[in-house]
């Protein structure tokens, strides 16, 4: 897990990118400068959640498998279980970035 200052500091760097795993109309409201946005989930209610079932297709067709991903949401909890998609699924992909880092983070960093 990185901070958002370790994580403005490895974008500035430019050695990671961004994704940003919250609802398409959250990422539209505001998002960190270059982040990508692949929804890990597709909706909320009070019903419950829809899981997004092309996530892992959608990351991969928009990261090759040396890039470095910053993982990050709102809160933490989408970055924390989208993580652990992508660290689980190396094995039927190859690999889906060689460094895979949740961010906890806040709605913005790098201002």
């Amino acid at each position: 897990m990185v901070d958002a200052d370790e994580a403005c500091a490895l974008l500035s760097a430019a050695t990671h990118q961004y994704l940003d795993v919250r609802m398409w109309e959250d990422f539209d409201k505001g998002h960190v400068a270059g982040a990508r946005n692949v929804p890990y989930y597709l909706s909320v209610t009070p019903h419950g959640k829809e899981k997004n079932p092309h996530f892992i297709e959608q990351v991969s067709a928009l990261y090759g498998k040396d890039q470095n991903l910053i993982v990050g949401c709102r809160s933490g909890i989408r970055s924390k279980l989208a993580t652990t998609d992508l660290i689980n699924t190396v094995i039927n992909y190859g690999k889906i970035g060689t460094f895979v880092l949740q961010l906890l983070a806040k709605d913005q960093i790098c201002p």
